[in-house]
């Protein structure tokens, strides 16, 4: 296991990374604001599953081999992208129908989550992160890597989880402002929509 003074260290090193918003903060928040807190935290949690996943594949070594390999590391690439695209789409024929069908449109429990999880899992920034990051606090006095990369990589989940969770809470209160305006209703699918094709965007062309 890593030692204290490691694990300060990488905690240090975790919050400046956790700091600067990015996808995830942006998918977290455009769920809390068209669908409420509870959306947003459930999306969160999905992230996180995705991301743990994603260290359970570096301590394991695949991270390495999506690193080192083009073809799987450009498919998943591009399938991430593709799927962010889905999603975009998805909320703007949502935002085309009527207000009493968009209502019944609403994305369940399941699905938030489950989005969630796919939207990290088919990030392959978010696999080649933990084979570069993680690695880099990792003792061989301290024990077996892979066990060391398990907890540092649990410590950033956590740390993670809390992060998004502000952002999904804070998101969530001006929704709820949001969410009484009719003229705010028409507008937060579309805008909803058009941040996940533009996160798409991004992974595809970065």
């Amino acid at each position: 296991m890593p030692t204290s003074n490691t694990m300060m260290t990488f905690m240090g090193a975790t919050l400046a990374v956790l700091l600067v918003p990015g996808p995830s903060v942006a998918y977290v928040m455009s769920r809390s604001i068209a669908q409420g807190r509870s959306a947003g935290l459930v999306s969160m949690l999905g992230l996180e599953t995705g991301a743990m996943l994603h260290v359970c594949a570096a301590a394991a070594g695949v991270a390495a081999l999506v690193a080192a390999s083009h073809p799987i590391y450009a498919a998943l690439r591009y399938g991430g992208a593709a799927y962010l695209i889905y999603l975009g789409v998805r909320e703007l024929r949502a935002a085309a129908e009527t207000e009493a069908v968009a209502a019944t449109t609403r994305a369940s429990r399941s699905r938030l989550y489950r989005d969630g999880v796919l939207v990290d899992l088919l990030n392959p920034k978010s696999a080649l992160f933990f084979v570069a990051f993680l690695p880099q606090f990792v003792d061989p006095v301290q024990g077996p890597a892979s066990g060391q990369v398990i907890a540092l990589g649990c410590c950033f989940v956590v740390m993670a989880a809390v992060c998004d969770s502000s952002y999904a809470l804070i998101a969530g209160s001006l929704g709820r402002r949001l969410r009484e305006s009719a003229r705010a209703q028409r507008i937060m699918p579309r805008a909803t929509g058009c941040i996940y094709i533009g996160l798409g965007g991004l992974a595809c062309f970065a």
